[in-house]
């Protein structure tokens, strides 16, 4: 049975359409996003006391509504230009949705993100603007998950929402060319967000389950809203299949667990389910594209009973596929693993040998942890310590740290 939703899980739900409406209405996304939070924040206090409303999301909306008008007549009252209030009055058929209107939300939501994302925002601003005005999380929330004082994330958000003032994107969708484009920045900012929960870069936990859980949340409201993209579900698909392995990648002490050493009855079935019914249907329905190639690599880890017993043939496929896809870096670094189960040490050391000279990887510890893993595949112990000490110095991250100088330790010197 399923648990009914908190009020937490309704306002992260409301969040994106009281926005929605609200600059549909006013066309004031910054203030918008001020008196959305304002309204948020009054619902959190007063709900679990006083009950919840009969239409939530209207209610929210008639009262982040008031927040603006007052805020913006307050405005025009300091700039003694009363009259431009009354003509800032819009027609009809642009105010906010009544509680019985025609549902606008998913349209909302989906143009929400496309503005979040818009491409004159760092990825840094994309993301905490898309955590803030979609996501529903107070900018305290944001600032604690990437370990930056709050006056600067509140900065950074409000630099975003100037830029996205400033740039007069109109609040609809965008024409049918461009929405393509605009779709696949918002995946990319919605995978950064996740692999920033699944694997912290810096700090003391290997994780911030908040951010994942947030990245697969909105990813899952994308796919409702366009369940027949390919990309779309592959995504979803990817961050599943990844995020079941996450209790079984530290120990009880907060020590990071390779996969190799996973104990894999501590994998979430339920998520590999759901995820290998995605990547099937995606794969079968659509063009194939990098998210769902990724999708299929994880599901072959996720559906193998050990490393030893894993399909690694076909991952080297997959990697060959996602190369021609998408290359980079790090498909690269992964392929190179693969390709070491399946022809040995010295191949994967020869392809990882094309990333040396490559500007993108020069202060990357993955290069390096890698490098060291497949030195000791080889049973060369000195390369290997020395390249795990060199990737210990280049990640911030304190459980990495730990486990590649705890990996260097066990090794030989000389």
């Amino acid at each position: 049975m399923t648990a009914p939703p908190t009020i937490e899980d309704l306002l992260r739900e409301a969040a994106p359409q009281v926005l929605g409406a609200l600059v549909r209405r006013y066309g004031h996304f910054d203030e918008s996003e001020d008196a959305v939070q304002e309204a948020l924040l009054t619902a959190a206090t007063r709900w679990p006391t006083d009950g919840l409303p009969d239409n939530p999301r209207a209610w929210l909306i008639t009262v982040a509504s008031r927040r603006l008008t007052d805020q913006l007549r307050s405005d025009e009252a300091r700039r003694r230009r009363e009259d431009t209030v009354a003509a800032r009055q819009l027609p009809e058929d642009t105010q906010a949705p009544a509680a019985d209107a025609p549902d606008t939300n998913a349209d909302d939501t989906l143009i929400l993100l496309f503005m979040c994302c818009h491409p004159s925002l760092t990825a840094a601003s994309q993301i905490a603007l898309t955590l803030r005005a979609v996501g529903g999380l107070t900018t305290a929330e944001i600032a604690h998950a990437f370990l930056v004082p709050e006056a600067t994330m509140a900065q950074r958000i409000s630099r975003a929402k100037q830029q996205v003032k400033a740039s007069g994107l109109p609040f609809q969708m965008p024409p049918a060319p461009e929405r393509a484009a605009k779709l696949g920045a918002v995946l990319h900012v919605l995978y950064l967000i996740f692999n920033e929960g699944y694997t912290a870069t810096s700090g003391p936990n290997l994780r911030r389950a908040e951010l994942s859980n947030e990245a697969i949340r909105l990813t899952r409201a994308v796919h409702r809203l366009l369940p027949d993209d390919g990309e779309v579900t592959g995504l979803l698909a990817l961050m599943l299949l990844t995020d079941a392995r996450r209790d079984a990648r530290n120990t009880a002490t907060g020590d990071l667990v390779p996969l190799a050493d996973q104990d894999r009855s501590r994998w979430d079935r339920r998520s590999i389910a759901e995820g290998v019914d995605l990547i099937s249907h995606a794969l079968a329905t659509a063009p194939p594209g990098p998210y769902q190639v990724q999708a299929a690599i994880a599901a072959i880890h996720d559906e193998a009973p050990s490393t030893e017993a894993t399909d690694w043939p076909q991952i080297v496929a997959l990697y060959a596929v996602l190369d021609n896809l998408a290359p980079g870096p790090m498909v690269t670094l992964n392929q190179a693993v693969a390709v070491a189960m399946v022809d040995g040490p010295r191949a994967g050391l020869e392809l990882l040998s094309r990333l040396d000279d490559d500007p993108r990887m020069a202060r990357h510890h993955r290069l390096e942890a890698v490098r060291a893993h497949l030195y000791e595949m080889d049973g060369d112990p000195a390369a290997a310590r020395a390249a795990y000490l060199a990737a210990a110095t280049l990640t911030t991250s304190l459980p990495e740290q730990d486990y590649l100088r705890w990996r260097a330790d066990k090794l030989p010197e000389s």
